[in-house]
């Protein structure tokens, strides 16, 4: 696909919902009230294909259907392939169960020592603190878990979970994740980083959202004044098509990038939405002028019902290649598959490197030219030493 985009411009306004008064658009509470989650809602503003009403007559059985008003409004109405439109509106692919597929394709449950945690790192721990989502992806990791569609009826146990993490001296990092741990009061945000922050051995916190891209109201001077009072906080905020770096998302990542938060960028690899390479560079250079840094490009996750989105690796492997050296380094990130079963994340990179030997490297580089680079560390020959031959005798071979 080709991909071609306005770079001056950044989307703004209140699109389908002009009349509302903007007191109220702004309001992430108003947001989260005027939530799109029934057939007959998106009927008002589209018209669904037969695989789309397909796809949401079953989204209750496996992940609901939710969409804020503002990230509705970033939808083309009239293209089925719109990027947006497949990530958020349920279609009949949802429905296959395809082979390798899993309901928990990670294994955290397998790494729960107490509801809500997950310990599969020695030094860092996975804290779900809830189920809700402002809007629900429908490729999502923890299908199984948010919206509670599937009956999980998971219940975080938040004080078990910190008295979990201060009992392991080990553990030296927190990611708050869930479900969106945004989505909690600031009343309630602000225990958790305060109870995390007495803890002596967590240095380092981290919040995975995707609040600021569905919910960027969320970000208030109330929430950053907390961010700052318990920093530093650090944030992965996950976006995957240049489409969604709006106007109001690059302002509420500036909020929290004066309030101290740095900033980077987790998106999935899906087919139809961000398989392609000038998609992906306009992306990250937008990501950058935002002040995110792109940190993670992920093979989607085995998840039931989810091979409609899946590329193959080595698509997304040409991608980096288009990336790399033809952009800032800042704007390259990982590529990475999120091993079946609980493995961990595992670094996919394009072959650089033709061979190593004892004596040296050899690789080509982003143009493919190819360079060697010695490992031997032998003396270079001083010209003008004395020859250790007789005089006279300029080399010796042997026959």
């Amino acid at each position: 696909m080709s991909y071609s985009e306005d770079r001056a411009t950044w989307f703004e306004g209140q699109g389908h919902w002009q009349h509302v008064p903007a007191s109220d658009w702004q309001d992430w509470a108003w947001q989260l009230k005027s939530r799109i989650t029934t057939v007959e809602q998106l009927e008002q503003y589209l018209t669904l294909t037969a695989d789309e009403k397909a796809g949401c007559a079953f989204a209750n059985q496996k992940l609901a259907l939710a969409i804020t008003p503002y990230f509705f409004n970033l939808i083309d109405r009239n293209d089925p392939d719109c990027p947006i439109r497949k990530q958020l509106i349920p279609r009949a692919g949802e429905m296959v169960v395809s082979e390798g597929e899993m309901d928990d394709s990670l294994n955290e449950d397998g790494h729960s020592p107490v509801p809500g945690l997950v310990h599969r790192y020695p030094d860092r721990v996975l804290f779900l603190v809830t189920d809700r989502c402002a809007a629900y992806c429908r490729y999502c990791t923890r299908s199984r878990l948010v919206s509670n569609a599937q009956d999980y009826n998971f219940h975080p146990e938040h004080e078990r979970a910190l008295r979990y993490i201060d009992s392991h001296p080990e553990v030296r990092d927190v990611l708050l994740s869930g479900g969106d741990p945004l989505l909690l009061s600031d009343k309630k945000l602000e225990h958790l980083l305060s109870r995390l922050r007495a803890i002596p051995h967590v240095e380092f916190i981290r919040i995975g959202s995707r609040i600021p891209v569905f919910l960027p109201q969320r970000i208030t001077p109330a929430l950053t004044e907390i961010f700052k009072k318990y920093g530093p906080i650090w944030m992965s905020i996950h976006v995957n098509h240049p489409k969604e770096c709006t106007a109001e998302l690059k302002a509420a990542c500036e909020r929290l990038a004066f309030a101290g938060v740095p900033l980077g960028n987790q998106s999935v690899l899906l087919r139809g939405v961000n398989d392609d390479a000038e998609v992906m560079k306009a992306l990250v250079h937008r990501l950058l002028r935002m002040r995110v840094r792109p940190y993670y490009l992920y093979q989607m996750d085995l998840i039931t019902g989810g091979s409609h989105f899946k590329v193959d690796v080595r698509n997304g492997l040409e991608i980096i290649r288009a990336l790399r050296g033809h952009t800032t380094g800042y704007a390259v990130p990982q590529y990475v598959i999120d091993a079946p079963g609980g493995g961990g994340k595992v670094p996919v990179n394009p072959d650089y490197v033709e061979s190593i030997t004892d004596e040296a490297v050899t690789f080509r580089n982003y143009e493919g030219d190819r360079f060697v680079y010695p490992l031997k560390a032998a003396p270079k020959p001083d010209p003008a030493a004395p020859s250790p031959l007789a005089p006279g005798v300029q080399s010796i071979v042997v026959h």
